[in-house]
């Protein structure tokens, strides 16, 4: 039986810090959903963009969600389908980070995001992650932690993790990429990128994948 069927584990953290990894390998280990935040604001980038909209027209984008789908498949990496289209792959390259980033400024795109995560939250036994998953979208969460490396740290791990996946990234372009989603994450009006003052801070570098997640689980209330 699982004893945290029922849980809600958020984290938080800037990009490349290994968020989605870790979360990926507890919610495996613990039998939970894994939600990305991250993957949902992607995808919504890539319709509007599409639709060819200005990721400054808040108003505009967040009016695509009214009549868009974006569910979530099983597979390694997790499908990502955006109105039954398989855009897992689609959402993954640095036009959509950047569009992504861009779009997640906007109070109005935030708002109708937050709604949609929220209610799958709600239902329970889900790990999460993001950029404001501990402060807006799972606030009464019971473990929230932030999980956070070096700009440098954080740069080495997407150039391979890219590099993997068969793209031929440069190294400065994603350290300079990732550097200007921290500033808008961090600066940004609308539920800027902070440690909410219950979560518990994890600092990755130095760690391996399976030493980040036994320090997550061993913050998990006793069984």
């Amino acid at each position: 039986m699982n004893a945290h069927k029922s849980i809600v584990i958020a984290i938080d953290g800037p990009a490349g810090a290994g968020k989605s990894t870790v979360s990926k390998r507890l919610a495996h280990e613990l039998g939970l959903h894994y939600l990305d935040t991250g993957a949902m604001y992607r995808a919504l980038a890539l319709k509007a963009d599409r639709a060819g909209l200005d990721p400054a027209d808040g108003a505009g984008v967040a009016a695509l969600m009214e009549d868009t789908t974006i569910d979530f498949g099983d597979g390694e990496p997790q499908r990502v389908l955006l109105d039954g289209e398989d855009v897992t792959d689609a959402i993954r390259t640095l036009k959509a980070g950047e569009l992504a980033s861009a779009i997640s400024t906007q109070t109005p795109v935030r708002r109708a995001l937050v709604v949609r995560q929220q209610a799958l939250v709600a239902k329970g036994g889900v790990i999460l992650e993001g950029r404001d998953a501990t402060t807006v979208i799972a606030p009464h969460a019971d473990v929230k932690v932030y999980l956070t490396a070096s700009l440098e740290e954080r740069a080495k791990r997407r150039t391979t993790e890219m590099v993997n996946k068969g793209m031929e990234p440069s190294f400065e372009d994603v350290r300079s990429q990732i550097e200007n989603r921290d500033h808008r994450d961090i600066t940004r009006d609308d539920s800027p990128l902070t440690v909410a003052p219950d979560a518990h801070l994890v600092e990755s570098a130095g760690l391996t994948v399976d030493q980040v997640v036994a320090a997550i689980k061993a913050l998990l209330p006793n069984e």
